[in-house]
């Protein structure tokens, strides 16, 4: 044969699935995009078409929004490993499973007076409004022995209006760029972080606490760094994640530099003391860069798109 099937999974793509927990009057609701993947004994199926190992994608997507039923979703993390857990155990050709989870933040609508024609305070329970911040992912893998969990967020938003500069760097004849000694430094953080949980003998890290708290160093590093470099404050951000969360291992930040630029307003008569800036949406500077706990194997990929 002159070919050889190589690594290979399937399942069922983005699940949308909205939980609702009706505590009384009081409402609660998780936003879940959660995508499955299964691999193991799969060679037939592509070879003859032998659907004799395969559990349909459909059957992956039922199993999604009973789980959030049967065990509801405590956390993104808790939902996978209880979906992964679920596949590999109960299907024998089944070897691993990866299971992806985008969560949508929401929150409830506040009103400055509970009296209000329009939110009146018994609605104010279950009304809510999207968070307009990062969107949270989570992936989880297991091969019937081994877990490997890796969360994160994407597009967190944040800024600094000033302490920051950009000095001192290579010129060559192409060169144009003015130092700065007084410049905005905006990202759209994306981030993923690895627990050094791997198997039920472990404790297991309490997830959302721990999201929390790593959001929580992230934007401090980020808002306390008198930056020189955006890859300064990128390793800030990680060294104080990994050297106040013992849960955490690894962590890769994909940062783009999002730049603003004074505007020249000399044409005007006008003069811009770092009070007008146009925001360039591209090109940008790409910053990557994965901060380890020291003694840890790199295993986040390369390759951030891939979550």
């Amino acid at each position: 044969m002159p070919t050889i099937l190589g690594q290979n999974q399937y399942g069922k793509a983005e699940n949308r699935v909205v939980r609702i927990v009706r505590d009384g009057d009081t409402h609660h609701i998780k936003d879940l995009n959660v995508s499955v993947a299964l691999s193991g004994d799969m060679d037939d199926v592509h070879y003859s078409g032998s659907n004799a190992n395969v559990l349909p994608t459909d059957t992956t997507k039922n199993t999604v929004f009973a789980f959030a039923k049967e065990h509801g979703i405590e956390s993104a993390e808790q939902f996978g490993i209880h979906l992964a857990r679920h596949f590999v155990t109960s299907q024998e050709p089944i070897k691993a499973a990866r299971i992806r989870i985008e969560e949508y933040a929401w929150e409830r609508i506040a009103t400055s007076d509970g009296n209000s024609k329009f939110i009146g305070a018994d609605e104010i329970k279950h009304s809510f409004v999207r968070k307009g911040q990062e969107t949270r992912t989570a992936q989880v893998r297991y091969d019937g022995e081994k877990w490997e969990v890796v969360s994160g967020l994407k597009d967190l938003t944040v800024l600094n209006s000033t302490h920051s500069e950009f000095w001192g760097y290579v010129k060559d004849e192409y060169t144009t760029l003015k130092e700065a000694y007084d410049r905005i430094l905006a990202t759209d953080v994306s981030a993923r972080w690895r627990y050094g949980w791997t198997d039920d003998e472990q404790p297991m890290p309490h997830w959302e606490k721990s999201y929390a708290q790593t959001r929580r160093h992230m934007l401090e590093a980020f808002a306390e760094t008198y930056s020189l470099s955006l890859q300064q404050t990128l390793y800030q951000m990680g060294s104080r994640i990994i050297e106040n969360r013992s849960e955490i291992d690894e962590i890769r930040f994909s940062l783009p530099n999002n730049h603003h630029f004074l505007v020249d307003l000399e044409p005007f008569g006008l003069k811009n003391d770092n009070e007008v800036y146009f925001a360039a949406d591209r090109p940008y500077g790409l910053i990557e860069a994965t901060v380890l706990r020291d003694g840890a194997d790199p295993r986040i990929p390369v390759d951030m798109t891939n979550l």
